[in-house]
């Protein structure tokens, strides 16, 4: 008499301080499943805590800001005060309409001097980009009050309150936040070539590890190729409603972007030489640091082959 084996699927627990439409998307359609995974989403409140998480196996996966993974990669004085072996194995998107956002109590941004400016960590990626983003607009560091709110969604709600005069928002919370009376100053398209989010995970010698965890990446391209080629508005649409509260003015908003070059998905997962400059460039700008010579150079080293140019 034969036997069926029923194959178990692979669990991944992710991190991320949004919730993902890819993901969501993926859930939906099954493709998680055809591809031999269970994928579970866990929302983080800050980067530290996405990376310590990371360290502590609680995370398999942290979709995050590549600059996280230059400054836990090479930084010993990054929040966690430890160098962790961690890798980019796919590039997801541009920053998904990165912005500077006001709150509703400000004008302008003459009127943010003197004033609390909220970011995730002081010396994280999209902090620089906000810092970047005012010196363009007239504002220098020291001219605000920095103050720590922690992830995206958390610091949005923080902006609509007028708990802080300025943040850096994006993934649907930057039109969440324009909805509620903030207002848009500028985008990070603005600065130059710009790689928002990446899957980043902890090295691993392990070549089953590392199949599953680009079989995840696979699907999540796969899912933002079709997005990008138009074919998944009838989907996209009610699930930014849902998933990240937008109306659905908002919601076709940000299907758009996610659609957009120079702002939104990386069909392709390459993480590209010009968008690299770009984040090194900002972090010698506002925390410089020797550990980051050569990093260009060592590319390969931490980022997975199928994500190279």
């Amino acid at each position: 008499m034969c036997k069926h084996v029923v194959m178990r699927e692979a669990v991944l627990n992710v991190g991320t301080f949004t919730k993902s439409l890819l993901i969501h998307l993926a859930h939906e359609t099954g493709t998680f499943s055809k591809a031999g995974l269970d994928v579970r989403e866990f929302s983080v409140t800050s980067s530290p805590g996405q990376f310590s998480s990371l360290s502590a196996g609680e995370l398999d996966l942290a979709i995050t800001s590549p600059d996280n993974v230059l400054a836990y990669r090479f930084l010993p004085q990054n929040p966690l005060g430890r160098m962790l072996p961690v890798e980019i194995v796919s590039a997801v998107d541009r920053g998904l309409g990165l912005s500077l956002c006001l709150a509703p109590s400000v004008d302008s941004v003459e009127d943010v001097r003197g004033q609390v400016v909220g970011v995730d960590v002081p010396q994280s990626g999209f902090a620089f980009v906000a810092y970047e983003l005012l010196r363009r607009a007239g504002l220098e560091p020291g001219d605000y009050e920095i103050a720590t709110l922690g992830s995206t969604p958390r610091r949005t709600s923080a902006l609509i309150a007028n708990e802080c005069t300025a943040s850096i928002l994006n993934a649907g919370n930057e039109l969440r936040a324009k909805r509620a009376g903030c207002t848009l100053v500028s985008r990070v398209d603005e600065i130059g070539p710009y790689l928002g989010t990446v899957i980043a995970t902890l090295h691993t010698e392990s070549s089953k590890v590392l199949d599953t965890r680009r079989r995840f990446a696979d699907v999540l391209l796969e899912t933002s190729q079709e997005i990008v080629n138009g074919e998944r508005e009838s989907e996209v649409i009610p699930a930014a409603m849902s998933l990240l509260e937008l109306s659905e003015d908002d919601a076709r908003s940000h299907y758009a972007c996610l659609r957009d070059r120079a702002n939104g998905l990386v069909p392709s997962g390459v993480v590209d030489r010009a968008s690299m400059v770009t984040l090194l460039e900002l972090r010698r700008r506002y925390l410089p640091s020797n550990e980051l010579d050569g990093v260009l150079d060592s590319l390969p080293a931490f980022v997975l082959e199928q994500a190279l140019a």
